[in-house]
């Protein structure tokens, strides 16, 4: 009794330290922060008077915000679609079992080695539209020289918005049934955001074809015999039998990928940075700039648990799931 009571005590001992730095520069960090979005803190010297949420209020007010969490719900539309598509696609074509699967399974993979900020960078110089006095650049220089100039596009320093028009005969329509707020300049597709979705889709597809993989050889080969053998063509056998059965491994792939779509900086940082008219721009950016900035640190942290919010209400139910699931095998 007294060994194991002492085994207990030194296991204890032994994960303590990481119990406390984990409890203090993560939780605790965490409930400052909230506690700082709540407070008068504007400048270098801190101001913990309290006034509620303020801040957060403010924050819906600011039309750069605005922006930004529009150009987050067309990044992460579009990253997740892409990332899945492409991902699948790869996954099915190596699956057919081709010579040299490993290099290109290496190949695909690589970029998911490299950082956010190197990605940035390469793409910058590669969707670089140039200008009129050096003429074209980067893959615009490429359509160019392939004859097809027509395809010249700004890339991430098109500020464009696509988004439905309220005087328009769509717009009339929507305020008319009380769906006016579709027809917002806040509600739209950013085009210069297009170019942070595709650098973002190249580096993470590769992650993706590899859960997908592992899920299509977690496929009994008997099972797609017997379907063969009743009759059903390849694409019926994806449609009725695969694809649902890879639908654990999709939602795996969205909880991982949103969650990283929601908190994005790095890359834009490097790419595009907040773009003009703020079109390529994201809460964590918006972020940085209020709170090291513009010494904003209450409307800082009110960002940042904003953030914390959504990536939560992304996350936590896909992890009650995951423990209930669990719990019932």
């Amino acid at each position: 009794m007294r060994q194991v009571t002492r085994d207990r005590l030194l296991s204890l001992l032994l994960i303590s330290p990481s119990v406390i730095a984990i409890a203090v520069f993560v939780y605790g960090f965490i409930g400052f922060t909230a506690f700082s979005s709540l407070t008068k803190w504007d400048s270098l010297l801190p101001d913990f008077t309290f006034v509620g949420l303020r801040n957060y209020a403010k924050l819906f007010t600011v039309d750069r915000f605005l922006c930004d969490l529009r150009n987050t719900v067309t990044f992460t539309v579009l990253f997740l679609a892409g990332c899945l598509l492409v991902g699948l696609l790869l996954a099915i074509l190596l699956d057919q079992r081709i010579k040299g699967e490993g290099v290109f399974r290496s190949v695909y993979l690589f970029p998911m080695a490299i950082s956010f900020i190197v990605t940035g960078v390469v793409w910058r110089w590669l969707l670089n539209p140039g200008t009129l006095q050096t003429g074209s650049s980067g893959i615009n220089l490429l359509l160019e020289r392939a004859g097809l100039g027509f395809l010249r596009w700004g890339w991430f320093t098109d500020p464009t918005i696509w988004h439905i028009a309220p005087e328009s005969a769509v717009g009339a329509f929507l305020v008319r049934i009380g769906l006016g707020g579709l027809a917002s300049p806040y509600v739209g597709v950013s085009l210069g955001m297009i170019s942070v979705v595709i650098a973002a889709i190249w580096q993470l597809s590769g992650y993706t074809m590899a859960l997908y993989l592992a899920g299509l050889r977690a496929i009994p080969d008997e099972l797609r015999e017997a379907a063969r053998v009743d009759g059903a063509s390849e694409l019926q056998l994806y449609r009725h039998i695969i694809l649902p059965l890879l639908q654990p491994v999709t939602l795996s792939a969205v909880i991982i990928l949103g969650h990283m779509s929601l908190k994005i900086f790095d890359l834009v940082v490097s790419m595009t940075g907040p773009g003009p008219a703020f079109s390529t721009d994201v809460p964590a950016f918006f972020m940085f700039d209020t709170t090291f900035r513009g010494s904003n640190y209450a409307q800082g942290a009110a960002i940042a648990t904003l953030l914390l919010l959504l990536v939560a209400v992304l996350v936590v139910p896909y992890l009650l799931y995951t423990v209930r699931t669990e719990a019932e095998l």
